[in-house]
């Protein structure tokens, strides 16, 4: 059956938006853009699959509130979802319905539908958290003697100190480092693009300035990443799964001397840490979001466990709670719906 005007045109706006759209406008981390894509591959291919939806047959009406409530049903029970995972889809689905919104003003109702659905109830998970000795310990692992063991170590402490997600660490070139200035800080471009100052403290800094002498030598490229992935070079950012490989071999290691560091660490532990030992060094709730680059305060209470008691005495450090102006410290010819939208063929 042949395409209809209609199809063809949300199959290109499919294309355009998972492909100039998202990465220029929206966000340049592969993660992110990652789960816009399998958003959108897992609605096409439940469309296909479950509805029986032939390119021919797409339509706005393929992206009704009770088609999407059907979805969600679906990744929980045939794609075992997690509400969290199935809240993360809806969100993902919902952007691009507004995308479909701003190109045509007539497909409107289709986001302001989309905003109806109730998001899956799902239980809050914490991070397991590390003190201040398992963060000591785990820093001291790597063997300083080898080349790895000195970029670990300096990978590390710069996580560490600075609190910034890893893929803000993993994004940064050499002319977002400011060694030589007065006060020594670190540029890094958080979510939506946000772009924060970090300051450093000496330690921090003077591993930063050995490794890039050793790694990028006397005069390094601005535009080359600070980590750099071993087989692309200099070009080529340093893998948040080799990342987490380094750290889980540290953390055996570590745990010879310190049982508190955790055997399945992962890098966000780190950013949890420091916002937490933040916290019990008597540093504001403010500052604290700033510096860890959250839009709302409330997210930093969540993301710390926080609870009434402990809310109201980390506000009581502030002169003026509603003060929120702190220092800077921080789309195939398989003929299918899938490969006619370009999205990801979804496996039966």
């Amino acid at each position: 059956m042949k395409a209809t005007n209609e199809s063809i045109t949300i199959a290109r706006h499919i294309n355009a938006y998972l492909n100039e759209y998202v990465p220029s406008q929206k966000t340049k981390s592969e993660h992110t853009l990652k789960a816009y894509n399998d958003a959108l591959s897992l609605y096409i291919g439940f469309l296909d699959l479950e509805k029986g939806v032939h390119p021919s047959k797409l339509s706005c009406d393929c992206f009704s509130v009770g088609y999407i409530e059907e979805w969600l049903v679906w990744l929980m029970i045939h794609r075992s979802c997690s509400p969290d995972t199935c809240n993360n889809r809806l969100s993902s689905l919902r952007e691009f319905l507004k995308y479909l919104g701003s190109r045509d003003v007539s497909l409107l109702y289709l986001p302001q539908a989309a905003s109806q659905i109730q998001r899956k109830k799902g239980c809050v998970r914490k991070v397991t958290g590390m003190s201040k000795k398992a963060v000591s310990t785990l820093l001291e692992a790597p063997d300083p003697t080898r080349k790895t063991g000195r970029r670990d170590i300096a990978l590390m402490v710069v996580m560490y100190s600075t609190a910034a997600r890893m893929d803000e660490v993993l994004s940064m070139k050499v002319e977002h480092l400011h060694l030589d200035a007065g006060k020594p800080s670190i540029t890094v471009i958080g979510k939506r693009d946000k772009i924060r100052t970090l300051y450093l403290l000496p330690k921090a800094t003077a591993h930063l300035q050995a490794y890039i002498k050793e790694f990028h030598g006397d005069r390094p490229n601005p535009s080359s990443y600070v980590f750099y992935s071993r087989n692309a070079g200099s070009t080529g950012k340093m893998s948040q799964n080799a990342v987490n490989k380094q750290l889980r071999k540290h953390a055996q290691t570590a745990r010879i001397t310190c049982t508190e560091v955790p055997l399945n660490i992962h890098a966000h532990q780190l950013r949890h840490a420091k916002a937490s030992h933040w916290l019990e060094d008597g540093m504001n709730i403010v500052q604290i979001s700033f510096l860890l680059g959250h839009a709302q305060l409330q997210t930093t209470m969540v993301y710390l466990d926080i609870t009434t008691e402990q809310e109201a005495r980390a506000l009581a450090t502030l002169e003026d709670e509603n003060d929120k102006s702190v220092p800077k410290k921080w789309l195939s010819a398989d003929g299918s719906l899938s490969a006619f939208c370009g999205v990801r063929t979804i496996k039966k």
